[in-house]
């Protein structure tokens, strides 16, 4: 099922209530970082522990999965414990028809209430008033109308949130922790992939019947919107395709 974002929900936790309860989560799963900010190299929980822990802790409806729609592993691991989880969708306008076809196919497939979270301006609205192609003139204010600031206003209904962050992606993820609170949205966010690779996620999606993006095997390793993402050549990291050309690397939602 796909259902377009809605209002924030109200009877939620407070910032300090969340802020314990990410504490209590990343040292019951021993993924706090050491003295230097070092992720520990071992004594982490597994991915289903993880989401055990998310399920045992918050209550469905505070619940939340980001998926980009370069694949359904993520949904398909939470829904396994969460059936029926609202897993976050950023319909930018500017996605392939590949990428919209994958979140047609995991809406069917799975058990779980595909969101779209869509900015407040149109594509064509925002070429109207702020200027035409701003994801090449201004690549960082487009990611933050399109994405961040959307995702942002719909967090504020959920508690907790998962995401598909893996240290194998690029430099900027390899200490990524598995629980910590998020200061930009103030929720407990969850990344029970951090120790897969790109061969984990693909091998999992095989073994289980699970969408991929068909992308993926055109050398799309990381799938974000059409004029921003390029395929990558070999040996590059998952994230080099993500705009190409500038020294951009991150759409904001992660750093």
């Amino acid at each position: 099922m796909t259902t377009t974002d809605t209002s924030a929900r109200t009877g939620l936790r407070d910032e300090t209530q969340l802020r314990a309860l990410a504490a209590a989560g990343a040292a019951a799963l021993h993924a706090e970082l050491d003295a230097e900010g070092r992720v520990p190299a071992s004594g982490e929980a597994s991915t289903q522990e993880a989401i055990r822990w998310v399920a045992e802790n918050f209550d469905l409806s505070e619940v939340a999965v980001a998926c980009s729609m370069a694949d359904a592993v993520l949904p398909a691991l939470v829904a396994e414990q969460l059936p029926g989880v609202d897993v976050l969708f950023l319909e930018t306008g500017y996605h392939f028809p590949e990428t919209i076809g994958t979140r047609d196919a995991v809406a069917h497939m799975l058990e779980i209430n595909v969101v779209d979270v869509l900015p407040e301006l149109t594509v064509a609205e925002q070429d109207e008033r702020i200027g035409k192609d701003l994801f090449a003139t201004d690549p960082a204010r487009c990611c933050s109308i399109r994405k961040m600031e959307p995702l942002k206003k719909s967090l504020e209904g959920y508690e907790v949130w998962f995401t598909g962050v893996r240290r194998d992606e690029s430099w900027t993820r390899t200490n990524a922790p598995m629980v910590t609170f998020d200061e930009t949205h103030k929720l407990v966010k969850v990344n029970p992939m951090v120790r897969w690779t790109l061969d984990d996620l693909v091998e999992w999606s095989q073994e289980h019947g699970v969408p991929v993006n068909p992308l993926m095997s055109e050398g799309y390793l990381s799938i974000g919107c059409a004029p921003c993402t390029r395929p990558t050549a070999p040996g590059e990291d998952p994230r080099a395709g993500r705009w190409a050309g500038n020294d951009k690397t991150e759409c904001g939602i992660h750093l």
